[in-house]
């Protein structure tokens, strides 16, 4: 099997966080989103990975080695930024006849049992996972009848489908997608200046091929600073771990605390996740992500995610209040 990782995207929703760094290597409950995506691919150690990458595939790859230096790698450069399929068709050169692919886009961290992949794809082409949403009008959508995808609206305006895609594909034989791929690109399949998948999806299937939509159970977005705390709380949950020092605070479950981290006369949580190398103290923080060798002192902070090596000082206030005094200080 090949499994390809597009991680050539800018993340600029996320920005400042991926002014620095790749996106994919966003940290989220205790781990990079590169990390949480390639430990559920834990089924395919044989495979070989094919990472699609920008001007920061220095950072995939060193990271990639440190972490995971049993996987077998290689790495491809999107020099221009031209959409979705173009940055997948650059790897058709490493695809040969007898090979299955599975495409993850990194904007999101799915759960969902990929053991049972060959067995959800018996009798068909390829699968579509998908996950049912209510906001159907923001996603490109699956219709299904019959088991099988019939077509593909993107953003529709009317309910003739729930079932977003989500970002994972897998196809049985990946040759036959990769000629397909290029078709569309040689023939200007393209809306708004880049190339989709969608578009080669339905010839393909108008040429008979056969695809199925599997729900994954969670599609956790990190794709803007908001939906990345969502899906920190979500992986947070019930996995309360300590490994750093916590020394005269209160952790309100469930907190992170990666060892090398420590915390002092603080009150955290719940869903706080705390990098190794962070020293936070005097502070009272909730529903937040910090990042490696940052300090935090005297703070109260919510919904609030700060970068590697951030300070982030202040000092106790002194008043002098009269009686039926109301005061209100209100955060950013």
């Amino acid at each position: 099997m090949k499994i390809m990782l597009p991680v050539a995207g800018k993340g600029t929703r996320l920005r400042p966080h991926t002014q620095t760094k790749a996106k994919s290597l966003v940290r989220v409950a205790g781990k990079t989103v590169l990390e949480h995506i390639i430990s559920r691919l834990g089924h395919f150690t044989e495979a070989e990975f094919i990472f699609i990458t920008d001007e920061n595939g220095g950072q995939i790859r060193a990271f990639m080695e440190e972490q995971f230096p049993m996987l077998s790698c290689r790495y491809v450069v999107q020099k221009e930024q031209k959409g979705p399929a173009h940055a997948v068709s650059l790897a058709a050169p490493f695809i040969e006849n007898g090979d299955d692919l599975l495409i993850v886009f990194n904007d999101t961290i799915f759960d969902t049992d990929l053991s049972r992949i060959h067995r959800l794809c018996d009798g068909c082409d390829g699968l579509i996972y998908s996950k049912e949403v209510e906001d159907y009008q923001r996603f490109g959508v699956n219709v299904v009848r019959d088991g099988f995808i019939t077509a593909m609206v993107e953003k529709p305006d009317l309910p003739v489908s729930k079932l977003a895609q989500v970002g994972m594909y897998y196809l049985k034989d990946a040759a036959d997608f990769m000629q397909y791929l290029n078709q569309s690109i040689q023939d200007g399949d393209m809306v708004k200046g880049e190339y989709y998948l969608p578009s080669v999806f339905m010839r393909m299937i108008q040429d008979g091929r056969t695809f199925r939509a599997p729900e994954i159970d969670a599609w956790l977005d990190c794709g803007k600073p908001e939906t990345l705390l969502e899906t920190n709380s979500y992986l947070l949950a019930g996995r309360h771990h300590v490994h750093g020092s916590s020394i005269d605070s209160v952790l309100i479950k469930p907190v992170h605390i990666e060892k090398g981290a420590v915390v002092r006369g603080s009150i955290l949580g719940p869903n706080v996740s705390v990098a190794a190398g962070s020293v936070i103290e005097a502070s009272i923080i909730r529903n937040s992500i910090i990042n490696g060798k940052s300090i935090v002192r005297n703070m109260i902070l919510q919904n609030s995610i700060l970068g590697d090596a951030v300070n982030l000082i202040s000092s106790a206030r002194r008043m002098n209040i009269g009686d039926h005094s109301s005061i209100e200080l209100q955060g950013g």
